[in-house]
């Protein structure tokens, strides 16, 4: 993927100049005349490197130095002349280098190449994440044969970098979790990790938002935007609800799994980027392409490295316990002044319910009972759902329950919990729906239900 570079200058011939000779390098270049309007689009698009000019008609470009640095911007000023003690000043500030106008453009695309390279480290470095942390979180996957084998595979399929893996399994099996862990545990593990829904949206806007747009795509496309695939470059890119993929989108990410190349949304140029895909479905891929809904080459093309996770009801006593166990430590941090224990009696209770929701519905049953067992020393029976506060009912023996109505029990508890989510990430929608576990697009939804305004 093209290194992005965004220039800040109030001369218009200086922004026509020096962005013309960088998109010719093969830079993506952004263009602003004012230090508002190019700290704007830095915090829309967070660039590799700024260059920034230290005179600007709006503001000091010492004080744009000091608001990018405070976003851990990458700047490079440039001034219209010599002075030691500016010079001096913007280094103090964080600035990468200092050049003077007019300034000799192979020095300053050699300057630009060395800060975009070290950016592209400290990123690296900023996303690493601990291996033997990951390895160990494979051991809540259980302790059966059947799950220790999984946990192999999840091993093996993360080793094999390039290789697209398609999971597969009911609604809340875990399988975000498990491509969250392939990740972690693969040579990718320094690159990013983005993940997008591909159910519920419309072909033009998955399109923009997995492939980016330039200017004028469509009729509200103001501006060039990313796509995630770009955002994704050099980590790993999880494509949920895959079986819901809009048809006409099939063939360009087929394009993109064969060649790696892909053109934005109204653009002309192709782009390359060394992406991992992960796929995810509760469908059943097989019948999709039979009924023509899912291209063949397509399912071929995904279907290199499938594992099935099974639902919560096919595990075995002790699988369900490791599950339980990892669940309420992920809470913990969440939720200080909660109880992590259950009595045995509750815990009991939750190893031998159904779960028809699987993790997710497990998930939230943990939580609300954490919140109502609050100061208390451990979980009991009492701060159960009143279907899992009778064992006959939670094991099967005498009587249904009706898991509809307890999901609905907790609607309260889980729109107090994004609204706490969103509030603690400040609104940003996309890092609140990473912690909550669900894609950007399902915490939208729940944001319309709920009718939180934030």
């Amino acid at each position: 993927m093209a290194d992005t570079l965004l220039l800040v200058d109030d001369d218009a011939a200086v922004l026509r100049a020096i962005g013309d000779y960088f998109e010719r390098l093969g830079y993506e270049v952004w263009r602003e005349p004012t230090g508002d309007a190019g700290v704007e689009t830095y915090r829309r698009v967070r660039p590799d490197v700024v260059i920034l000019d230290l005179n600007l008609p709006d503001a000091s470009g010492l004080d744009v130095l000091e608001r990018l640095r405070r976003e851990n911007g990458a700047v490079v000023l440039l001034t219209g002349a010599g002075d030691i003690q500016t010079a001096v000043r913007a280094m103090q500030l964080g600035a990468e280098n200092f050049l003077t106008k007019p300034v000799d453009m192979n020095h300053l695309a050699a300057a630009t190449a060395r800060v975009a390279e070290k950016v592209r480290l400290s990123r690296q470095n900023a996303l690493l994440r601990s291996r033997d942390h990951g390895a160990e979180g494979l051991g809540s996957l259980g302790v059966s044969p059947a799950m220790r084998e999984m946990a192999r595979q999840v091993e093996l399929l993360a080793a094999s970098e390039r290789s697209t893996v398609l999971l597969q399994g009911e609604s809340g099996t875990g399988k975000g979790w498990v491509a969250r862990v392939i990740h972690h545990l693969s040579p990718r593990a320094q690159g990013p990790f983005v993940e997008v829904n591909c159910g519920g949206l419309s072909a033009t806007f998955l399109d923009s938002e997995l492939f980016g747009h330039e200017k004028g795509a469509y009729t509200d496309a103001k501006e060039r935007k990313l796509g995630l695939f770009e955002m994704a470059d050099r980590g790993t890119i999880l494509l949920d609800e895959i079986g819901e993929l809009a048809p006409e989108l099939q063939p360009k990410l087929l394009k993109v799994l064969e060649t790696k190349r892909f053109r934005r949304l109204g653009g002309t140029r192709e782009l390359t980027v060394d992406v991992r895909l992960v796929a995810a479905t509760n469908r059943d891929l097989v019948t999709e392409v039979e009924a023509g809904r899912f291209r063949e080459d397509l399912y071929y093309r995904l279907n290199v490295m499938p594992l099935t996770m099974p639902p919560v009801r096919q595990r075995s006593r002790e699988d369900r316990l490791a599950l339980l166990t990892r669940l309420l430590g992920d809470l913990k941090p969440q939720l200080p002044g909660c109880p992590v224990e259950c009595s045995s009696d509750a815990m009991d209770r939750l190893v031998a319910a159904p779960w028809p929701g699987n993790v997710r519905e497990m998930r939230n049953v943990l939580e609300r009972a954490m919140i109502l067992a609050r100061g208390q020393a451990a979980i009991g029976v009492e701060h159960l759902p009143a279907d899992l506060r009778y064992k006959g009912k939670a094991d099967g023996g005498g009587g249904t329950s009706d898991r509809r109505h307890q999901a609905q029990s907790l609607s309260d508890i889980e729109r107090q919990h994004i609204e706490r989510t969103l509030r603690h990430h400040e609104g940003n929608r996309t890092r609140a729906a990473l912690e909550l576990g669900i894609s950007r697009a399902t915490l939208i939804n729940k944001i319309k239900l709920y009718s939180l305004n934030l």
